[in-house]
């Protein structure tokens, strides 16, 4: 990876300013002649390896850690690039703090240090997720991956359907083998929390809409509300007149230049973008066509309305908070009052309480087949016809698809969710009846799991004989490490380190900008105070002042003290009867784009967040016109275009 030489510099900057933080932190472990030469290794390293010593090195030593933390397998720094001290497996480098949390043998201590467990974490992890512009050997071994999970659902797909038919019959139909069956029995309890949570549903009753990014068809958003074409899968379920016009005059002047596209004349496909993801390449991301994305963004957010409130996966599944799993992981990590934990030997103590589990690819691993097989039928006709079909990838191959839906549709992370629900629901519970409130708990976010300790192996199972697939290495089921939601904890206590996932920049630049005075703080309130100084004394050589956050601005602001004495300006605003100050702001840019009146009256009642749009073909006409706040339906907001401005706050 090449990076210009200030960037460089400044993370060669960061990185020794966070060793010199984790000295003062640690300064009954490291004594100066340590100091020296543990700095000395860092920059023969650096001068080695460059970036990746940053990116893939010391993440490499990082995941070892986590490992041992999690009884998985104990820490062999050889292995992973690291001289190790004599008849131990712990590395030289560090070893001040390895040694406070990992006996010679690599396994975790008793009284391992949560502080020294913090300090090793953030050194080892702070630069993994740097989004760094990815090879083409990285992106066709993602292309190659996402091509080979659809190969894995197809073989996985006759299972499914004998499944399907056994799960077709009533339990009295079922012979006793069957009956027997753990798997067949979890079907039918999932089919019944599906059921009933989706008994009152109407997949029609929605507010279609588009959504923010790019299309397979390549509109422009002000291009959008124009129909060109509309599928005839989604026509049949969801009808144009009432779908997607406004008004009978907007059908008689749309349907001029609007084609159904007919089943004979093959949908158009999405299309595979790859994406900057972190420093191992990029992520995979399928974009819509434009009538699909129009459906599907209305009946996810119908569905996610549906779950957030029902009674069976209130606070179970959870779709907009992510608390609950955060919470969930540090409250997992403390020890059961009935755990002994033996640490040297013996490493099949299930400690405590719950369980975090890693799904890998699992937005790609939800066959429509199992979607088929758990979700009520009539629900499948509707998830089915604003489904995707096929994906068109880079290099022009159009791929078939057994995924349900790629990441990049609406619908992927609600069915995702519910899946993985009702598998671990109805199996973990299968011979007593499910309630959320049981002391069984149940957290679902996307792929963010929680179980019970005690379940987890039993969870696993279950997921994978559906063609799910659990990164065994990454879930947290022994031990007193835990990870969910972006929070990683030990024993109750939170050793997240601060990730930098943005590139530095030495020209003015809004990311960078906005990103690094976010990083300065999240280090400040965990005390590296050396790195918080090096970050925004950099920030003062680009920006000048900056302004600090008790000044209470909408704007970027430090939570420290300033650095440097710098004038801000300011005016008393007889207005506003405020003081205001002149200071760098984000601003996105909009553009103005004329349309005809009939999308922009489109435009208005599927984005104003007022009630469902009114249709013509229905018999309720009782409030035919929302009357929420009003907004201009010929301003869009420019993506990817973020500037950095000056201006009074």
């Amino acid at each position: 990876m090449v990076l210009t030489k200030s960037q460089d510099d400044k993370y060669k900057q960061i990185i020794v300013a966070l060793f010199r933080d984790v000295f003062e932190t640690h300064g009954a472990v490291f004594n100066h002649a340590s100091q020296k030469l543990t700095l000395q290794k860092l920059q023969r390293r650096l001068d080695s390896e460059g970036i990746s010593f940053l990116t893939k090195t010391l993440p490499a030593l990082g995941k070892g850690l986590d490992s041992a933390l999690m009884l998985v397998q104990p820490l062999n720094a050889a292995k992973l690039g690291f001289k190790t001290k004599p008849n131990s497996n712990l590395p030289i480098f560090l070893g001040e703090l390895f040694e406070t949390v990992l006996t010679p043998e690599g396994f975790p201590l008793q009284d391992a240090s949560t502080l020294s467990i913090a300090s090793l974490r953030q050194l080892c992890f702070g630069f993994y997720k740097l989004k760094l512009p990815y090879t083409s050997d990285q992106e066709q071994a993602v292309i190659a991956k996402f091509k080979e999970t659809e190969h894995d659902l197809i073989n996985k797909a006759e299972y499914l359907l004998n499944m399907k038919v056994s799960a077709g019959l009533t339990l009295d139909c079922l012979t006793l083998e069957q009956r027997n069956d753990k798997n067949l029995r979890t079907i039918h309890r999932a089919r019944e929390l599906l059921y009933e949570l989706f008994r009152n549903f109407d997949p029609t009753d929605i507010t279609p809409r588009h959504g923010p990014g790019a299309v397979a068809t390549k509109q422009k958003l002000w291009e959008k509300f124009t129909w060109k074409n509309v599928s005839i899968r989604i026509a049949e379920k969801y009808p144009v007149d009432e779908y997607f016009f406004v008004s009978p005059g907007h059908l008689c002047d749309g349907l001029v230049d609007c084609e159904i596209v007919h089943i004979d004349n093959k949908d158009l496909p999405a299309r595979v973008i790859l994406v900057p993801k972190d420093s191992r390449g990029p992520r995979l991301i399928s974009c819509e066509p434009v009538d699909f994305q129009w459906v599907q963004q209305g009946l996810g957010k119908a569905i996610v309305n549906l779950v957030e409130r029902h009674h069976l996966t209130r606070g179970v599944v959870n779709f907009t908070d992510q608390q609950p799993n955060r919470l969930a992981a540090l409250l997992g990590s403390l020890p059961s009052a009935h755990d002994n934990f033996v640490c040297d030997t013996e490493w099949d103590e299930p400690i405590g309480r719950y369980a975090t589990l890693d799904l890998e690819e699992a937005s790609d691993r939800v066959s429509v087949g199992l979607v088929r097989l758990l979700f009520p039928s009539r629900l499948v006709e509707y998830l089915e016809a604003c489904r995707t079909v096929a994906t068109e990838l880079p290099n022009g191959e159009i791929l078939p698809l057994q995924k349900f839906a790629p990441m990049g549709s609406s619908l992927c992370f609600p069915i995702l969710a519910l899946t993985i629900w009702a598998i671990l629901a109805a199996g973990l519970t299968i011979d007593e009846e499910y309630s959320p409130s049981t002391d069984e708990l149940l957290l679902v976010y996307g792929d963010d799991v929680i179980v019970p300790a005690g379940r987890a192996e039993d969870a696993i199972e279950l997921l994978e004989v559906f063609g799910l697939k659990v990164s065994r290495t990454k879930s947290c089921i022994k031990g007193f490490f835990r990870e969910s939601c972006g929070v990683d904890a030990y024993k109750g206590i939170d050793v997240t380190p601060v990730r930098f996932r943005t590139l530095w920049s030495s020209a003015h630049s809004p990311n960078s900008y906005a990103s690094y005075v976010a990083y300065a703080n999240a280090l400040l309130a965990k005390k590296y105070y050396i790195t918080y100084n090096v970050i925004v004394e950099a920030l003062h050589d680009i920006y000048g002042a900056i302004p600090s956050s008790d000044m209470r601005l909408a704007c970027p602001s430090l939570d420290g003290v300033p650095l440097r004495n710098f004038h801000i300006p300011s005016r008393w605003n007889a207005r506003l009867q405020k003081t205001q100050f002149k200071v760098w702001d984000i601003t996105v840019p909009t553009t103005d784009h004329e349309m005809d009146g009939w999308s922009m009256l489109l435009r208005y009642l599927t984005e104003s967040g007022n009630p469902p749009m009114p249709s013509f073909s229905r018999t309720d006409r009782s409030n035919p016109l929302p009357s929420g706040r009003p907004f201009s339906v010929r301003t869009y907001t420019q993506r990817r275009a973020s500037k950095l401005v000056r201006r009074w706050r």
